[in-house]
């Protein structure tokens, strides 16, 4: 049974980025399903008001694709009743502990060296093409399991930007919809109440500083230019999105019906 689209979208406490993916349209003239597919950031400071929320949804499988650093300073998913909880670490957009540390720690001539004319945007569109090209398995292993049994599921990393907003798009290219509609859903994490909190080490207001934050924004901002090189790299390396789901994810014309049977109205 096809589920009412909610009348608002629930603001949650200790979890950022939620939402739903249903209604985005495909090019057939289909729907995403409400209730089926959600995405957000970490479910470590989830409130018991939020876990209460979240095994209202009826989930099957949550999707973390932190890895053991993001977990180790974040903390584990809360634990929600009857959910099964798959961990597939996709590579850090921007990765690498000494990195993070020179983001959090840096003085503002640190950040400039490392953040600079343009690197930190550099920086991200490396990461977002890396992962399409070298995370085939991972993403493949999330394109089954959602076409077996895994829905209703949640897919979120750290911000619910990067790496669960890449999972999103390649779940949604899987199901047709239109590349306008992902990159639409893919901005919404710039959203003032979605958007991962930027943490230093200093409290002071020379840390928070309008530069120090303008050198730090590519890391945080969810960027057109960032999907559209991830686009781009499907194209480059397969040739398309069917070539690249057949070939590099092994997702078979089959598998992508009953993916859409599961997922679209």
């Amino acid at each position: 049974m096809t589920q009412q689209v909610p009348s608002t979208e629930p603001e949650l406490a200790g979890v950022r980025n939620f939402r739903d993916v249903g209604g985005l349209p495909t090019v057939d003239g289909r729907r995403v399903r409400y209730g089926v597919l959600y995405r957000s950031g970490h479910l470590a400071h989830a409130t018991a008001e939020d876990a209460a929320f979240l095994s209202s949804l009826g989930l099957h499988t949550i999707f973390d694709f932190r890895n053991a650093a993001d977990q180790k300073l974040e903390g584990p998913d809360v634990e929600l009743p009857g959910v099964r909880n798959v961990n597939l670490p996709l590579s850090d957009p921007a990765d690498g502990a000494e990195f993070w540390k020179m983001v959090r720690d840096g003085d503002l001539d640190q950040l400039r060296g490392l953040l600079g004319d343009g690197q930190a945007a550099d920086r991200m569109i490396a990461s977002y093409r890396m992962i399409i090209k070298e995370r085939t398995a991972e993403h493949s292993r999330v394109l089954h399991a959602l076409a077996e049994d895994s829905v209703p599921a949640l897919m979120h990393c750290a911000a619910g930007k990067d790496r669960a907003g890449l999972s999103v798009a390649v779940t949604l290219l899987a199901l047709g919809v239109e590349r306008e509609a992902i990159l639409a859903d893919y901005l919404e994490s710039n959203a003032k109440h979605r958007r991962y909190k930027v943490h230093r080490s200093s409290s002071s207001a020379a840390a928070y500083s309008p530069e120090v934050m303008e050198l730090l924004s590519p890391l945080f901002d969810a960027r057109a230019e960032y999907l559209s090189a991830a686009f781009d790299t499907i194209e480059e390396t397969w040739g398309g999105v069917d070539a690249y789901l057949e070939q590099g994810l092994k997702v078979t014309p089959q598998t992508r019906e009953r993916l859409r049977e599961r997922l679209l109205d």
